[in-house]
């Protein structure tokens, strides 16, 4: 048995947490230093760490606690206040991108950086714009004390959303590439998860509250490990049986989780064990997947002009659907710089052309440039984006009114205590 995985553990969270801190003195989220950790390290640099299926695992399991975690810090009210602008992003986020790859990969095709292309590649390419991966954006909304806001509930929303048309989408892309998906058998597994969902939900809620009062506040190591296991749960049932993301199963576990009383603990739980271990592992493991062949001029241009419509497209797109749904211009570049990220979405549907003799792999290369450099470019557009917004959170979730009746309180309760102490000093006094 080799332990050369122990080393390869140490040396991530080294960097990452040195680079995290390097890049928090240039006023960018420590996100941005573990991505560079991966890079710097990987087969694209020093090539001092691969991947090996241990850190691959265990970055699929940082990204599915991420969401669990993200899910226990979501209000419900809010994320339902927020389902009809997270349609209206989603769709406006995957139909613009769409449109927007397709007609760049004809243009490309043109110019020759992509000799040979069809329109069915063209379509292809811009369905991995459809993509959002919306980890990163949680954790920097996290670490941004954003993600509470109702720009946060929006995004969290529409990435769900996203995930179910992005799906679709690739769908029928496969369908049209000679794959033979039945297209309503999607739509029907996407309905059934869903309702699965709503069943778990209930009868885990349940649960919970029955051991909590069984338990009658003892024991609370119990609580934690049970959430864990619904989590892991619904992450493999979502996966294999009904063909939706592992992460959205967490998510959905993570809501569940957050309606019940211990919630907070199990948060508090949950956010230890993501910070110290898989959060550094999955940012890491990113920068490490990329392996960068020889690049020409032609190939340099086609990937930053690929970058830029990528970002631009999510921007635009979430932009307009925030708009529809009476959101400001600064709410509408908030959600659409939240949703521009990619990740293991767009490579898996990447990788899904290239299986399929639909994609060539010289736009491999290309697309990966685009996933990580999406992936370093969302963090430091939400940290312009949301610059000199302090103090947005109390009035996006109407807590402005209450907390100024709070202090109001607070003062007059002071002036009570104040009051009734200068009573007892007359008293003391007459009575002596």
């Amino acid at each position: 048995m080799s332990y050369h995985y122990l080393l390869d553990l140490a040396l991530i969270l080294l960097s990452t947490k040195l680079l995290g801190m390097l890049t928090r003195r240039f006023q960018m989220p420590q996100v941005v230093g573990a991505l560079l950790a991966g890079l710097i390290l990987g087969p694209a640099m020093l090539d001092v760490l691969t991947e090996t299926q241990f850190l691959s695992q265990l970055s699929e399991l940082g990204v599915i606690v991420i969401l669990f975690t993200a899910g226990m810090t979501t209000d419900l009210r809010e994320l339902k206040n927020a389902g009809k602008s997270g349609f209206w992003v989603a769709l406006c986020g995957v139909l613009v991108p769409l449109a927007m790859g397709t007609a760049f990969g004809w243009l490309a095709g043109k110019a020759g950086w992509l000799p040979g292309n069809t329109l069915l590649e063209d379509v292809f390419l811009g369905t991995i714009l459809t993509a959002t991966s919306v980890s990163i954006t949680v954790e920097t909304l996290r670490e941004l004390g954003k993600l509470d806001t109702k720009v946060g509930g929006t995004i969290l929303a529409a990435a769900l959303i996203d995930d179910v048309l992005g799906l679709i989408a690739l769908t029928m892309v496969s369908s049209l590439a000679g794959e033979g998906t039945s297209l309503l058998l999607v739509l029907v597994k996407i309905v059934l998860f869903f309702v699965f969902a709503v069943v778990v939900a209930f009868l885990a809620n349940r649960f919970f509250r029955w051991m909590i009062d069984q338990a009658a506040g003892k024991n609370l190591r119990r609580y934690p490990v049970l959430a864990f296991v619904l989590c892991l749960l619904m992450a493999y049932c979502a996966e294999e049986f009904f063909g939706v993301a592992d992460i959205i199963g967490a998510f959905v576990a993570g809501l569940v989780v957050a309606s019940t009383p211990k919630a907070k603990y199990i948060e508090v739980k949950f956010t230890t064990l993501s910070y110290l271990l898989l959060t550094p592992v999955f940012f890491a493991g990113i920068g490490i997947k990329v392996e960068l062949p020889e690049l020409n001029a032609g190939l340099v241009v086609f990937s930053l002009l690929l970058l830029a419509v990528a970002v631009l497209s999510k921007i635009i797109g979430c932009g307009l659907g925030a708009k529809l749904c009476g959101f400001r211009n600064d709410e509408c570049l908030q959600v659409g710089a939240g949703m521009a990220c990619r990740g293991e979405v767009a490579l898996i549907v990447a990788n899904r052309g290239l299986s399929m003799g639909v994609l060539s792999q010289a736009v491999m290369t290309p697309v990966i440039i685009t996933v990580v450099g999406c992936a370093i470019l969302t963090p430091i557009l939400l940290k312009m984006v949301f610059r000199g917004k302090t103090g947005t959170t109390l009035q996006e979730n109407g807590l402005a009114d209450r907390y100024r009746e709070a202090e109001q309180l607070e003062y007059a309760s002071e002036r009570l205590l104040q009051q009734n102490r200068d009573l007892m000093k007359k008293r003391d006094e007459t009575g002596k």
